[in-house]
């Protein structure tokens, strides 16, 4: 049985694609096995072209006569490795229930997954990983840069981030690392995407958004692993967690909490607005795209697609929005796959807005992909909670924000000078005892700059 093994193992199986680092390799050696004759007499090596044929039926009377599943060809190439190079979804899930080695590496160290991303077999790659399989760190990413020159100031060695004890962050898009003695978030682009060029484009976009963006309301960015596979995106790490599971556990937050975070988000977008030369959209305002910092205060994260505005101001771009988001944020005119700008993440901001005050998300008893439809009927989330916890002026901000045309919204310069009076307010309320002088000056304040606000909005009332 040894010698007959062995004999086996002299064959080299090179009919279709060939290993994923090795796919050039010269058919014309001597030593190869390419006559049908040769298949008949040898099981292990039908086994090899049964694989790449694609022929199920011919597979299963092999394996179950006693064929070995894990065969190796004198390249150290299997069955799977053939099946995974050719796409064949249903010969490697027939391979792997019958005990096939997930990870088995040929003289070359290439993988089956290796081999399905070379080839770009989509289904192959997501069941092989289903099953365990992972890549080698060591393989190189789509942006390798041909010497050393060309790879970037930010670039991070992957092995010095620690994933032992590692936990998913924010819908499982981060995860938590060590790094350099310090706790960092990283962003993976998953094995199964280096296939789809426009992920690969989306991954590159976002973090060449990351390096220009400094701002104590954006999350921010510490470097990047762009020469070796996985891809990631290493960004500050914010342990007290995202704005959506506070308020799982906290309800409806104290109008006084609720405003102060607010203008936290205020400041985020805004500075993403301002941005120079070109206002950067976010598109995906959540609350679980909002993180909390250790002083309390709210960072705004996750930029995968953002969007920088050029010269029109304007985007019309539904390909990578919202893929893994809620529906339930979605300015109008985004689901109307209409040209949009800025004033999404303030119709965006204000149902977070009024979500931190009622204690729940907008219209939570209606199912996801029904609330694009209320919003572009003008519908919006009603006010249930009481007057007591809408300060002065909060509840009509709400609405202009969340306004059907997109050029009544206010800017968040504007917002924020808002929130700012609203705060003030109620900091002079909750200690007007403590600081009479300085609360009625601020209380005056408030009550011209309002007024002149009111003004302002009669006299448009009068040119409608």
């Amino acid at each position: 049985m040894e010698s007959q093994s062995q004999s086996q193992s002299q064959s080299r199986f090179t009919l279709g694609k060939q290993s994923s680092l090795a796919p050039d390799w010269d058919c014309s050696r001597h030593d190869e096995v390419d006559a049908p004759d040769a298949v008949v007499l040898d099981p292990s090596v039908r086994l090899m072209y049964s694989a790449n044929e694609g022929d199920v039926d011919s597979i299963q009377d092999l394996l179950s006569s006693g064929t070995n599943v894990n065969f190796r060809d004198i390249d150290g190439r299997t069955a799977l490795h053939i099946a995974a190079c050719q796409g064949l979804a249903d010969v490697v899930q027939l391979l792997l229930d019958h005990g096939a080695e997930v990870d088995p590496k040929d003289r070359w160290g290439s993988t089956p997954l290796a081999d399905a991303v070379h080839y770009q077999n989509q289904q192959v790659i997501e069941l092989l990983e289903k099953h365990g399989a992972t890549p080698p760190v060591c393989d190189k990413a789509p942006t390798h840069a041909q010497n050393a020159r060309e790879v970037p100031e930010y670039e991070i060695n992957p092995r010095e981030l620690d994933f032992s004890r590692s936990v998913n962050i924010t819908k499982g898009t981060f995860r938590s690392a060590s790094w350099r003695g310090i706790h960092v978030a990283v962003k993976t682009l998953r094995q199964e995407l280096f296939t789809d060029d426009n992920k690969i484009k989306a991954f590159m976009d976002e973090l060449s958004l990351l390096q220009k963006l400094r701002h104590p309301n954006i999350v921010q960015f510490l470097g990047a692993v762009t020469q070796s596979i996985p891809m990631m995106i290493v960004t500050e790490y914010l342990p007290k967690g995202d704005l959506r599971e506070y308020l799982r556990q906290r309800g409806a937050l104290r109008p006084i909490t609720a405003v102060k975070f607010a203008l936290d988000i205020a400041r985020g977008l805004n500075y993403l607005h301002e941005h120079k030369p070109e206002a950067v959209v976010h598109r995906d305002l959540e609350p679980s795209n909002i993180l909390r910092d250790d002083s309390g205060h709210l960072k705004v994260a996750d930029f995968g697609v953002s969007k920088i505005l050029k010269v029109a101001k304007t985007v019309k771009d539904m390909s990578e929005t919202h893929l893994d988001s809620s529906w339930r944020y979605v300015a109008p005119e985004v689901y109307r796959n209409e040209e949009y700008d800025t004033k999404v993440d303030v119709f965006s901001f204000a149902l977070i807005l009024q979500e931190m005050i009622e204690g729940s998300p907008p219209f939570s008893s209606t199912p996801e992909y029904e609330v694009p439809k209320a919003y572009v009927a003008n519908q919006r989330p009603p006010f249930r909670a009481s007057e007591k916890h809408y300060p002065y002026g909060l509840k009509e901000l709400i609405e202009e924000c969340w306004h059907e045309e997109p050029l009544s919204r206010p800017t968040f310069g504007q917002v924020i000078k808002r929130l700012d009076y609203i705060n003030d307010q109620m900091d002079c309320s909750t200690s007007w005892k403590a600081k009479p002088m300085r609360c009625f000056h601020n209380f005056g304040l408030i009550l011209k700059r309002d007024s002149s606000h009111s003004g302002s909005r009669s006299s448009q009332s009068t040119m409608r």
